[in-house]
């Protein structure tokens, strides 16, 4: 290392160590002011956190002149494109949560809380936040000299300023909820005209409250003491786990640079304790500790090492990615080799086979045949048998369908009572009283398989049918 490189390492100690006194270990006592750097792990943070955009404006999206997805509950209806579920399909939304909540569990056993660290609302609510704080009020140190300052009018309009910005993003943020269930344009008309729901405003205004105060005071403390998440992490990730981990071989034990030290001459390990990794972690552990309930694993750290390792001249990775195992210089176990991960992938299979099941048998319109049994059958006077059926019609479609009848199964099999079409109402069950006649000549057994079947054309010119098998009653041969 030549003159001008120890000067710029000497000079990069003196700045890391500068800011080093202004960290430690926060439990709690006062607010969390983490620094923000520049990395790779920073803008894969936001590129995440950029998911959100489809929280506040996929309600605006239309599709077959209404939203595209809507979750109707008053009318017991969601939209999802130009697939309409009901009440009687939402098996496939507990599929749906099932199907989630494993991927939750597979990612987290192979990477661990990347949700907690780049998708988790609260995370990226709470980044949002801070960092309007950040640049309205400057770096950490400046921040904290701003909260201990007397109140001024610079002071006020720069924390009025501040809270007025929380409190937009937490308005809109409770509107953008309530619009996936009340509709994006509607809601705001209502909310101008002041026609809008109690229900409604309600949800508003308790989503603007919740927003403002767990992003903007609560921050980390709801990541501690309200999230579920962190307390049950630790059975759900093992020594084979990825996660952001202080290579305690490499860095140990720790001791700070002197001025004109080289590496050569250095009796520490590469963690100079800067607590650079302390400074920027927002919910302010030590990495270094090991894992910690508080570790929301956004990596950050791994930036903020990174940089002082360039600036000192040593390689970077003294905080990084890895499992347990792999630092101690075991073998990495393969994926497929973990029992855990094929109960996850069989679970989740299961799980995506009936959503996918579910959604390509979904009818738009759908028959129930309930056999009356008071009697079971009735003797005609032209020698036929006849059974009475009540047919539970239901209309999935957002518009009324005039739905055409006809069975089949033995032959000279007769529908009396649909002659005309059945008129059914969107969304809603329609019940129709009908009669099957067959020729008793016809009947080889006294119980017989028939189909019921349903077809109706929409608006839009598109014939929708289903069908529906029941049995037919007829004394015996």
């Amino acid at each position: 290392m030549n003159d001008n490189q120890q000067a710029q390492r000497d000079a990069a100690v003196d700045e890391l160590y500068s800011e080093a006194v202004h960290w430690h270990l926060n439990t709690g006592g006062e607010t969390i002011h983490a620094k923000r750097i520049p990395g790779k792990w920073r803008t894969i943070k936001w590129l995440t956190s950029s998911f959100w955009i489809i929280f506040f404006l996929g309600s605006y999206l239309r599709w077959g002149g209404r939203q595209a997805v809507l979750f109707d509950i008053p009318n017991r209806q969601f939209h999802l494109f130009g697939i309409t579920v009901l009440p009687q399909d939402f098996w496939m939304l507990s599929l749906l949560l099932l199907f989630f909540a494993i991927l939750l569990a597979v990612v987290t056993a192979t990477a661990g809380r990347v949700w907690c660290g780049f998708f988790c609302f609260q995370t990226v609510w709470t980044d949002v936040f801070t960092w309007l704080e950040d640049k309205l009020e400057g770096p950490p140190q400046k921040r904290r000299k701003l909260d201990k300052a007397p109140w001024d009018a610079q002071k006020f309009r720069i924390k009025a300023t501040k809270h007025v910005l929380w409190l937009i993003i937490a308005v809109l943020t409770g509107i953008s909820f309530v619009a996936w269930f009340y509709g994006a344009f509607e809601l705001w008309h209502d909310l101008f005209t002041f026609q809008v729901t109690h229900t409604a405003l309600g949800i508003i205004l308790l989503f603007t409250a919740g927003t403002y105060v767990l992003a903007g005071f609560m921050r980390e403390q709801a990541c501690f003491w309200l999230c579920p998440y962190a307390r049950i992490q630790g059975v759900m990730i093992d020594s084979t786990t990825a996660v952001p981990t202080y290579d305690f071989h490499r860095g140990e034990p720790r001791g700070r640079v002197k001025k004109g030290q080289s590496d050569k001459d250095k009796t520490i390990g590469d963690c100079v304790d800067c607590k650079q990794c302390v400074a920027v972690c927002p919910t302010g552990i030590d990495i270094r500790n090991g894992q910690q309930e508080g570790c929301i694993m956004c990596a950050l750290c791994i930036d903020a090492c990174d940089a002082v390792m360039e600036k000192l001249g040593r390689p970077k990775g003294l905080i990084r990615y890895e499992s347990l195992d792999v630092l101690n210089g075991k073998e990495e176990r393969p994926l497929y080799k973990r029992p855990r991960i094929w109960i996850y992938a069989t679970v989740l299979l299961l799980a995506l086979s009936g959503i996918t099941y579910g959604l390509s048998t979904l009818d738009a319109i759908e028959i129930k045949a309930i056999h009356d049994r008071q009697p079971l059958y009735v003797l005609q006077s032209d020698g036929s048998v006849q059974n009475k059926y009540t047919l539970k019609i239901l209309n999935k479609m957002t518009k009324d369908l005039d739905v055409r009848l006809s069975v089949s199964g033995p032959e000279g099999a007769v529908l009396v009572g649909a002659e005309k079409p059945i008129h059914t109402k969107n969304g809603d069950v329609t019940p129709h009283v009908v009669f099957v006649r067959i020729p008793r000549g016809n009947l080889t057994k006294d119980s017989l398989p028939i189909v019921f079947h349903g077809e109706a054309t929409t608006p839009e010119g598109n014939v929708v049918k289903t069908e529906r098998a029941s049995v037919f009653i007829g004394p015996k041969p």
